[in-house]
């Protein structure tokens, strides 16, 4: 029986370190694990961290697949169950929802058929911000999930909403969208 794949984009928020949490928890459910990081996550976590915990090569950039003729970014994005971005960033959630395919991520998401789920972590402002607002009901017009963002103490010092949702709460909606055969 084949595993259940999962692309898991990594957004560039200091939340990231928790999405290498994320990657061995889902790995270890049983789930086949793809990380793709934007080149701003990388500032954040490593891409060999998440390259031991899911045992996948990681994907940063649009041009990283050498091997094939065939497009790496396009056979991830055929091969998904799930698109899984934990997390994602204001900016991340804009380009999500305005189509816009400038690196392996957001093209992968262009791309992909699979159902989207979206962990949004930012500053509360930025959450609360009418264009963040107005781009995540756009999202979930075509179908995106959103999981969080939970409320508490912020990376910026602020107390508010904007925290990437509990690993554990991500996995369990992920379990619930791609059930065992």
């Amino acid at each position: 029986m084949r595993k259940k794949n999962i692309v898991l984009g990594v957004g560039g928020s200091i939340a990231c370190y928790k999405a290498a949490d994320l990657t061995s928890r889902l790995a270890q459910d049983g789930f086949e694990v793809h990380v793709v990081m934007t080149r701003s996550a990388t500032e954040f976590v490593a891409p060999l961290t998440f390259q031991t915990l899911s045992r996948n090569p990681v994907t940063t950039g649009i041009f990283d697949e050498k091997e094939s003729w065939h497009p790496g970014h396009i056979a991830l994005a055929d091969d998904a169950d799930l698109l899984l971005i934990a997390p994602a960033t204001a900016n991340l959630v804009a380009k999500l929802a305005c189509g816009i395919a400038d690196d392996a991520l957001t093209s992968i998401a262009l791309a992909t058929r699979a159902p989207l789920v979206i962990a949004p972590a930012m500053n509360g402002k930025m959450w609360h911000h009418p264009a963040t607002q107005e781009n995540v009901e756009r999202l979930k017009s075509r179908g995106a999930l959103f999981i969080g963002p939970a409320e508490g103490l912020l990376a910026c010092g602020y107390e508010g909403t904007g925290r990437l949702w509990e690993v554990a709460g991500i996995v369990e909606a992920a379990k619930k969208l791609l059930p065992a055969d």
